[in-house]
């Protein structure tokens, strides 16, 4: 699908990831089943598969500074795209904050990305707790969702140290915390140079894994 500028792409992409964040199934298909958004993404979907570099994304931190992922190589990164007004990403957002607040002593770095429209939204959720570990930014923009085009809402990347994407989390369950938890812990505990070790697979394509909802 092409579009001549950023608003039309970004206001398609809420539509259907506000769909995503009811019903956990845009993206796989008809008749997709167990599987569906690995398999989406492993046949051509336009974002960044497991495996490969994150893109450069640049976002703006809520302080009004601006952020590039690039800025973060040498840390493992756990990049979480999420929204306030969907439901899983308001009980994800304070559970990835209680894991950056264990792992930030060995170098993980957690970005939550919002993508609202509007800031005060954002500010908003924010206010609801006193205090936050984790980086929360704002892209109203959607150049992160334009970049990489998640499947569901919310979803997190585990990016290792050299910015590769080594861990996929697709949609939000309270049990999915412990696994992203271990998936970082894993990239943080690794060499700086060992990267390529954690490219065993569940027999998916590239390196890393991917855990998706039905």
């Amino acid at each position: 699908m092409t579009s001549p500028g950023w608003r039309p792409r970004s206001f398609a992409w809420a539509a259907v990831l506000g769909l995503s964040c009811a019903t956990g199934q845009v993206g796989a298909g008809p008749g997709a089943g167990a599987g569906g958004a690995a398999r989406v993404a492993a046949s051509g979907r336009g974002g960044p598969n497991i495996g490969t570099p994150v893109p450069e994304i640049v976002v703006e931190r809520m302080n009004g500074k601006s952020l590039s992922l690039s800025s973060l190589r040498g840390k493992v990164v756990l990049l979480d795209v999420w929204a306030s007004w969907c439901g899983p990403c308001q009980k994800e957002l304070p559970m990835l904050d209680a894991i950056a607040r264990r792992l930030r002593a060995k170098g993980v770095e957690i970005l939550a990305v919002s993508v609202d429209q509007e800031r005060a939204n954002v500010v908003k959720f924010l206010d609801a707790q006193p205090h936050w570990v984790l980086t929360v930014a704002h892209d109203p923009r959607g150049q992160i969702a334009d970049t990489l085009q998640p499947d569901k809402m919310p979803t997190s990347y585990a990016i290792d140290r050299a910015g590769v994407i080594r861990y996929i989390n697709d949609g939000f369950e309270p049990s999915d915390a412990a696994v992203i938890e271990g998936r970082l812990t894993e990239l943080a505990e690794q060499d700086g140079g060992d990267a390529q070790s954690q490219g065993q697979t569940d027999g998916g394509e590239g390196s890393g894994k991917r855990s998706h909802r039905k």
